[in-house]
This record gives structure tokens, C-alpha cells and sequence, in this order.
């Protein structure tokens, strides 16, 4: 043997005797590794500070009904980032400790099918951060605990937001539900204050929505950046679109190019349906069938982001179905994106959604006082569009607020517009007779200083947007991938 041989001969043993030694790598909890435990439970403190005497009751989702990945809903992961079944959590105002209860263990089924899963126990006191973690079975007697000392409770009275949803969506469901008389359930969190009502006869119940959105309503320096990657993610995505789109393709192709995107960066799936709408779907701002083909010389509308560490984006583009506008599309897209700016670039730290609009109106005449129209029907849709910011000069919203929600909690209802809020801004110019419609939106960061556009990357000139889509999309790459070649 030469030395050579005998040197990585025991540098080999070396290595097997390191791992000999080594722990066994603990699991990782999909959840809770998407922030540290600090950031969860310093929002557990901010409820706590809000709650004063009282208890925080909250239940985590159930598990799914077949084969679907396990998605918590958003009240509960905001406080604990913890992704597991039928968790409830209480958070205790007057003793400052929080219970996390879990099911029990079910070693057969981490074993031989979804591997390991989070349990009660000190581990996953340790893993979470969160004071104590029993089994499940232990939640009856915390309840009746705090009933017999009066407290009172707090809970969520909407109905829990999952995945690709936004909090008015359960909610009209579930209202649409009950009055439905062959229908006529009501969601878990109705029946669960029922039951909450007759453990707790003594106790006042009382919404913990209120306090959790206003809380959500500004980000943090973590979720900032949780957003932000989410935003990046959206912008290739919609990019990869562009320079996928050709005449001939239909609408569901140029999803399939962005949710290819989104998977190859960790996205866990959509963040809403996809609205991808070429030609006269374009009028329609939430057209989602997405079976059209893409014809020369339409316009194509793509808004779709992905669901990213449970936080979402929001950004939509226009452009050619062939890669170039065409005059009168200049002349329509040329118009509108000025008079989006006008309203982009008058959003600033510390003042009012009205203040906003009144600003961006006056940037507005501007604009069109300088134009040249050839276009009569192009102009009486820009003359709306101005005059409908002209008659909301005391608007108080401009968009929607986004975050763990695309149409997220808290409103855009704040007297000034503050550091933490991030919002889109999707206002739509149409041309009604031909229904038509452009609209575009980019994600808003308040910042100490002043705004930020998150999307800002993703070109919206027409000249960018026309050099982008000459380069070769998906498509084009996979069908000039050279064969493998014969071994």
C-alpha cells in the first residue's frame, strides 16, 4: 500500500469515527424554522401586554381530508410557527406563559409514512420556545382552570385563513353556508365558541382578530424580508412569462412558466389563482380561467404570485402577445403607465392616503395637460381614470395591505401611511366599449426614510419589457436542449 493509499485510508476512518460520534441530526419542523422562536414570541408578548388579566385561546388547523400538504392557518402560525394538526395554544395575559398542546405520538405513522413530527414534550418546548408543551388531552383541564378564576378569554371569532386565501374569503363562505337551507353549517371557530361559552359560563368572550390584525397589519424586519424574497420570486416568475409568451400559446402555459419558478425557489404553491388574461379577459380583474390563447396583437395581463414561508406577494404586468406593441397599444400603455406613476410616486412616509391622491391627481393633469392623444377612445379612458382619483380626494385607502394574506388583515385605513406597511396599488384604465383593460401593481414598503418598490426590478417601460421578451423563454430552451447523447 503506498502512502498515498494509506493517507486516505485514515483520513476515511477519521471521518467514519466523527460520525460514529456525532448526534443524530434532529428533525426539522417545516414552521418553525422559518423564524427563529424570538420573533414568535415576542409577538406572543405584544398580545399579552394587549390582553391585560385575560387568556388568549387559539386552534391551529386540522389536517387535510387526503393526500394535501399540511398548511396551518395564519392566527395560529403568526403566534407560534408551529405546523402540526389540531395544535391549540393558550397565552396567558396575567402569568406571561404560554401552553402550546399537541396531539399525542403516533410512532407508527412518523415511522412508516410522514416521518417525524413535532410531540408534547420538552423537546418541542425547546424547539418552538414556547413555555410548555403537553398532549392534547391536557387542554380540557387548562380551559376549565381558567373558567373557575372567571378570566376573561380572547379568541378568534373569523373564520382561520388557509393557504391561497384572504380572510374575506372563508368568511363569505361560511356566512353563504349557514343561510344556505340545505346547507346550514357554520364554521369551526362558530362552533368552537360555543363550546368555549358553555365550558367557561362565568367568562367573557371576547375577539382576538382585533388584536392580531393590528398587529400583522405592520412587518417586521424579518417578515419584511420573508416578503421580499417572496416579491423576488414573483418578479422572475413573471419575467420567465414574458419571455415564454408567444401567439398560438394559451393562458395556463404561461402559468405553468411561473409556477416552474416559483417550485424552483421554495415556494410552497400559489399565493392566489392565477390571473393571466390575454385580449378582451383583460377587462375583468380577477378572470382566472386561463384557457384563451394568446392571439397576435393582443395584450396579456399576468398577476400570480407564489406562497412563500406562509407570506405572500402581489405584482401584475402587461404585455404583448408577440413581443411588440403595436401603436395604438403604445399610445393606451403609455398614457396609463404615466398616470400610474403619477400615483406611485406620490406615496410617502407620515402622510395620509388622501394627501396621496391629491398629489398624485395634480401629477396627473399634468400629464394629461402634455400628451398627445390620437386616440379618442384611449383618451375618454384616461379622462375616467383621472376623474375617478379626482372625486376619492378623500379616499383613506389605496390598495391592500399584503403579507401572510394577498388581501392581508388590518386594512389601508391609517390616518398616515407608516414605517412596516406594505401594500399594493392596482388601479385599472379601461377602454368599456371594446373591454379592454390595463393594470398594473407593485409592492409598497413604508420605510423609516420613505417608499420602497419591492417589484421595482420587473420592467414595466415598454422598451425593457419588448428586449426582455426577445430573449428565449421555456419553451424555446426546451425545445433547443441538445438530445442526450447514445452511451
Amino acid at each position: 500500500m503506498t502512502a498515498g493509499v494509506m493517507r486516505s485510508v485514515s483520513a476515511m476512518l477519521s471521518l467514519i469515527a466523527v460520525w460514529a460520534l456525532a448526534p443524530a441530526a434532529q428533525p426539522v419542523f417545516r414552521g418553525t424554522d422559518v423564524f427563529p422562536p424570538e420573533e414568535f414570541a415576542a409577538r406572543r408578548a405584544k398580545v399579552m401586554a394587549q390582553i391585560g388579566d385575560g387568556a388568549a385561546i387559539v386552534l391551529g388547523a386540522t389536517e387535510p381530508p387526503g393526500e394535501v400538504a399540511f398548511r396551518q392557518n395564519n392566527q395560529f402560525f403568526y403566534l407560534t410557527g408551529v405546523v402540526e394538526p389540531r395544535a391549540m395554544v393558550i397565552v396567558d395575559g396575567r402569568t406571561k406563559k404560554t401552553t402550546l398542546f399537541l396531539p399525542p405520538r403516533n410512532q407508527a405513522r412518523e415511522n412508516r409514512q410522514y416521518g417525524p413530527a413535532l410531540s408534547p414534550g420538552l423537546e418541542a418546548a425547546k424547539t418552538t420556545g414556547i413555555d410548555e408543551v403537553l398532549s392534547r388531552d391536557e387542554f380540557t383541564a387548562a380551559v376549565t382552570a381558567l373558567a373557575a378564576d372567571r378570566r376573561v378569554l380572547f379568541t378568534p371569532f373569523r373564520a382561520e385563513v388557509l393557504g391561497s386565501q384572504s380572510s374575506g374569503d372563508p368568511s363569505r363562505m361560511w356566512a353563504a353556508n349557514a343561510k344556505d337551507p340545505w346547507d346550514g353549517r357554520t364554521s369551526r371557530e362558530d362552533a368552537f365558541l360555543v363550546k368555549l361559552k358553555t365550558a367557561a359560563p362565568a367568562s367573557e368572550i371576547r375577539n382576538l382578530d382585533p388584536v392580531l390584525d393590528a398587529l400583522r397589519a405592520v412587518k417586521s424586519a424579518r417578515e419584511i424580508a420573508v416578503i421580499r424574497e417572496a416579491t423576488r420570486i414573483t418578479g422572475l416568475a413573471i419575467m420567465e412569462a414574458m419571455r415564454d409568451a408567444r401567439p398560438g400559446m394559451f393562458e395556463y402555459e404561461l402559468q405553468a412558466a411561473a409556477e416552474y419558478v416559483f417550485k424552483k425557489h421554495g415556494a410552497y404553491g400559489a399565493s392566489y389563482f392565477a390571473l393571466i388574461a390575454t385580449g378582451q379577459n383583460t377587462y375583468y380583474s380577477h378572470y382566472h380561467r386561463n384557457t384563451a390563447p394568446l392571439a397576435d396583437g393582443d395584450l396579456v395581463q399576468f398577476d400570480y404570485a407564489p406562497d412563500f414561508k406562509y407570506y405572500q406577494s402581489d405584482v401584475t404586468r402587461v404585455f404583448p402577445a408577440n413581443g411588440r406593441f403595436t401603436p395604438r397599444q403604445r399610445e393606451f400603455y403609455t398614457i396609463y403607465l404615466r398616470l400610474y406613476q403619477a400615483l406611485l410616486t406620490s406615496i410617502k412616509v407620515h402622510v395620509t392616503p388622501a394627501e396621496v391622491v391629491k398629489e398624485a391627481v395634480a401629477k396627473m393633469d399634468q400629464a394629461m395637460a402634455g400628451f398627445t392623444f390620437t386616440d379618442q377612445k384611449i383618451k375618454a379612458a384616461a379622462m375616467r381614470f383621472v376623474e375617478g382619483y379626482r372625486t376619492r380626494m378623500t379616499v383613506r385607502s389605496l390598495g391592500h395591505n399584503v403579507g401572510m394574506e394577498v388581501h392581508d388583515v388590518g386594512g389601508l385605513q391609517a390616518e398616515t401611511l407608516e414605517p412596516g406597511r406594505i401594500f399594493t396599488i392596482e388601479p385599472a384604465m379601461q377602454i368599456e366599449d371594446e373591454r379592454l383593460g390595463i393594470r398594473l401593481e407593485d409592492m409598497i414598503l413604508i420605510t423609516d426614510t420613505g417608499v420602497e418598490n419591492l417589484s421595482a426590478f420587473v420592467p414595466v417601460e415598454m422598451a425593457a419589457i419588448e428586449k426582455l421578451m426577445a430573449e428565449p423563454g421555456l419553451s424555446d430552451r426546451a425545445r433547443i436542449a441538445p438530445s442526450p447523447r447514445p452511451r
